[in-house]
């Protein structure tokens, strides 16, 4: 659809304060990066802002996939009209919210903005606490079993009613956490935020007007849902796709789990039906995805060309239904754990691109790999807990255009600088660098991964990994390979080098053990034989191939002093060698029907 507007002006006012509603939400998130105190909010950027019109649908956000309906259920409880100038919602609970927030350590806050007696838009924020109690310092842990094990759960609750907070709750929570100081700086930072976008979006009323504001909302989110339905006219013929996605394990059992996706383009709408994934899981990678989850993926990924568009709710109104059967990873049933649920939520973008890849005959991106963290847990030599919880970047799959990221976390957030980490916490990084040959070779190249060697200095400390993609790699497409899995190593080349679970907790490391943890590659995209021998030789002299992959993969052989491609014997070579005739690679090449109908049988 399109927006009609009366006259010149009222377009120019429209995208005026567009503008404004995206820089109120990234001034919030400056206010948050300078004013929360754990190292996840501050320094990682685990946080997401947003403002949302009157019926709580999504005008501008963070471009984070995570966040599902975020108003419904304060509203089932907190009826519209109860509502006053100066309240703030709280919660953290995903099965009383419905997967609006994701997992416990994830704290939403959000506030209503009045023009006169009338509500007219939220404002919101969430970020990711450092400790909220549970079985473990951090709160999560692959060994969790459930919910309970995870932190405190808040359901939506009034914490400021007309201007005044609610002390008591504040104190309950606080006072579940391991560091009490830390949390509450965080909450204070998160609720400023959201006072900081109230007084923005009033100060745009003044300015413009209401229903000036109004009538830019719904052009904003129309936008969206303009270019989308374009994007899925012009590249996803009619038709039905499926593909099967999995998951290494959930750390309790051995077992693998897997995603399962059909994408069906009939009548002009999109559908997507995830209802044979696996069973959910005794570990904590189960996921709430809100109906909205997969659009945002698909709708961010469709319309990334084009200038200009905002992930909102113009995304959930452009694409049908969302189908998931309960009991499942996707729609868990409580008490089921929920802390590492990125690693069934990557799988459902990567399932989702996988139904891509055939329904546009090729041309969608390969598998990215999920981000990694590690926990390390003491006492400080002063007494007091010692809290290490690092994020560590990855590759992310190539895409039909260009190469796969090399290095990085996730999205809009942050590694630590090692500066940062060596002066917070027990710990020296030894080793920062390119994980060579992890990227999956293609036409374009998979993303790689990273090794960090991490030395222990304090005198003992226990060690928690979550890695994904070490026993199913990042699917390589068109013909692509797939990438590197990744591994966790203590001691390495010591008389007492011990390889440790990829998804474990509880491991004793002591003072001078050396932890090196090896991050996946992403997915590489079309056949390895059609990449340019210059790039081959500019990724082999970077560091991100070794020699040995690049004739055995890409058919390149270099001069003798490695300086220079070899033309003859690459032509050679290369003319040997056989070409894809599968779509999908992960460890040998193979159609993405047949490999869903194994599972299924």
């Amino acid at each position: 659809m399109s927006m009609a507007f009366e006259d010149a002006n009222q377009r120019f006012t429209v995208e005026l304060i567009k503008g404004a509603m995206n820089a109120t939400r990234r001034e919030m998130e400056a206010l948050i990066t300078r004013t929360a105190m754990s190292p996840f909010i501050r320094e990682k950027k685990d946080f997401f802002t947003a403002i949302l019109n009157a019926k709580g649908e999504l005008v501008v956000s963070t471009s984070l996939t995570l966040a599902g309906n975020l108003v419904d259920e304060i509203l089932e409880i907190y009826p519209i009209t109860s509502m006053q100038n100066g309240d703030l919602y709280w919660y953290n609970d995903p099965y009383a919210t419905k997967g609006a927030v994701s997992h416990l350590p994830d704290m939403v806050f959000i506030m209503p903005v009045f023009s006169q007696s009338e509500i007219v838009a939220f404002v919101e924020c969430w970020g990711h606490l450092w400790d909220i109690g549970g079985a473990v310092p951090g709160s999560i842990s692959p060994k969790a079993k459930s919910v309970f094990e995870e932190g405190i759960m808040i359901p939506p609750v009034r914490v400021i009613q007309a201007g005044k907070r609610n002390e008591e709750v504040f104190r309950i929570f606080t006072h579940n956490s391991r560091f009490p100081g830390m949390l509450e700086g965080d909450l204070n930072s998160l609720m400023a935020a959201c006072q900081l976008g109230k007084k923005r979006v009033e100060e745009c009323i003044k300015v413009h007007g209401t229903e000036a504001l109004l009538l830019a909302f719904e052009t904003t989110i129309s936008q969206t849902q303009y270019a989308l339905e374009s994007q899925i006219k012009k590249l996803i013929p009619e038709g039905k796709w499926a593909f099967r996605d999995r998951i290494d394990s959930d750390a309790v059992s051995e077992r693998g789990y897997f995603v399962d996706a059909v994408l069906q383009h009939k009548n002009s709408e999109l559908t997507i039906d995830f209802t044979q994934t696996d069973q959910q899981a005794d570990g904590p990678i189960n996921f709430i995805m809100d109906e909205s989850v997969p659009k945002f993926m698909l709708g961010l990924y469709l319309t990334r060309d084009m200038p200009g568009i905002i992930m909102n709710a113009g995304f959930v109104r452009a694409l049908g239904e969302i189908k998931t059967a309960p009991g499942t990873l996707l729609s868990p049933l409580s008490p089921a754990p929920l802390g590492l649920r990125s690693h069934s939520m990557f799988r459902v973008n990567s399932a989702i691109f996988g139904c891509l890849v055939q329904a546009m005959n090729g041309q969608g991106s390969a598998a990215s790999c999920v981000y990694v963290l590690y926990y390390l847990r003491g006492k400080k030599p002063s007494g007091g807990e010692e809290l290490c919880i690092e994020g560590l970047s990855v590759g992310y799959g190539a895409r039909n255009f260009a190469d796969g990221l090399d290095a990085v976390y996730y999205v809009a957030q942050e590694n630590y600088p090692i500066e940062f980490a060596e002066m917070e916490f027990g710990l020296e990084i030894e080793q920062f660098g390119v994980h060579c040959d992890s990227g999956g070779a293609g036409r374009y190249r998979g993303g790689c991964g990273i090794i960090r060697d991490v030395r222990v200095l304090l005198d003992q400390m226990t060690l928690g990994v979550r890695i994904d993609n070490c026993r199913y790699p990042a699917f390589g497409a068109n013909g692509g390979l797939s990438g590197m899995p990744g591994k966790v190593i203590i001691n390495p080349g010591c008389g007492n080098e011990t390889e440790i679970k990829p998804l474990s907790d509880g491991t004793i490391v002591h003072k001078g053990d050396l932890i090196r943890i090896i991050t996946p590659g992403g997915g590489g995209w079309g056949c390895p034989l059609d990449r340019p021998p210059n790039d081959v030789l500019d990724d082999f002299l970077d560091g991100y191939i070794s020699a040995r992959n690049a004739e055995q993969q890409y058919g390149v052989v270099f001069t003798a002093d490695q300086t220079k491609v070899n033309w003859d014997e690459t032509e050679k070579l290369r003319a040997s060698q056989t070409r894809p005739a599968e779509m999908f690679h992960r460890g040998c090449y193979y159609n993405a029907e047949a490999d869903r109908i194994a599972d299924l049988n």
